[in-house]
């Protein structure tokens, strides 16, 4: 059975979401270097910002899978408001048994999936689906995360225990917090052949413009999963708003950093 999205689906968190997409979409595009016509399918595409900006990259068929209703409602909403609802088509299904027709299958240039295989228990079944998904030669592009990357300089009090207690919640989910180092590992497990792997860098310094909603971010994402750490039993609510208070003030300092990256890996089907 596959876990509960640990942050759920309230309008804040979609809120959130949108913010992170505005930090990261711009290098993940890059990353991807499109060249024009391709084929993409997405898997766990969320609110599909990401999944619309491949679509104007390769001006080719994209597809977006969503498991959440709530999300997808939402996507269709900002897709209007930007006057692209017929950009991207979107379709309910899960990951690791994608809605796709049994011509599709075999069929897309690509197959893309970022923040997915941390939210699923069996993450292999995932990139099976997306290595099946592609042609023969085809791109298998997955971004995941390494909850063991972060730094923060000076640390803020009380979030070491903070961001230890998050990273729990997690394996209380069965899932993996740890899935970004294993990206290549699952290509290869799949039989496709790995080809290249790298970081897509998530932070700034307090002189940075983005430094204020990199921040920002982070709360909302601690805020998110509060039910889960304090009503797990995973730290004191106490602690909890104490270290959430210390990030703050640490947020107003001159000389602090934050030190992230996404894990990204690339094969192609053989």
């Amino acid at each position: 059975m596959d876990s509960p999205y640990l942050h759920g689906t309230s309008p804040a968190e979609q809120g959130r979401l949108s913010l992170m997409n505005r930090l990261v979409n711009e290098a993940a595009v890059r990353e991807l270097a499109l060249e024009g016509r391709e084929s993409l399918v997405d898997f766990g595409c969320g609110l599909a910002q990401l999944t619309r900006s491949f679509a104007r990259a390769t001006k080719g068929r994209v597809v977006g899978i969503e498991r959440s209703p709530e999300q997808l409602v939402e996507a269709r909403r900002l897709a209007a408001a930007d006057g692209e609802e017929k950009l991207v088509e979107l379709r309910q299904g899960d990951a690791a048994t994608p809605p796709l027709e049994s011509d599709e299958w075999g069929a897309f240039d690509v197959a893309h999936g970022r923040f997915v295989l941390e939210h699923v228990q069996r993450p292999l079944d995932v990139v099976r689906q997306m290595v099946r998904a592609v042609r023969q030669g085809g791109r298998v592009v997955l971004q995941d995360d390494d909850h063991d990357i972060l730094r923060l300089s000076p640390e803020p009090l009380g979030f070491s225990p903070l961001w230890a207690a998050y990273v729990r919640t997690y394996d209380r989910l069965g899932c993996d917090p740890f899935v970004g180092r294993k990206l290549v590992s699952l290509l290869h497990e799949t039989g496709a052949q790995p080809v290249r792997s790298n970081w897509l860098r998530f932070g700034a310094c307090a002189g940075e413009s983005t430094f204020a909603d990199v921040v920002a971010n982070t709360v909302g994402i601690f805020l998110g999963a509060r039910a889960q750490i304090v009503g797990g039993g995973l730290l004191e609510g106490d602690s909890f708003d104490r270290a959430l208070d210390g990030l703050r003030a640490w947020a107003q300092r001159p000389d602090a950093a934050f030190w992230y990256a996404i894990c990204w890996a690339e094969g192609t089907r053989r």
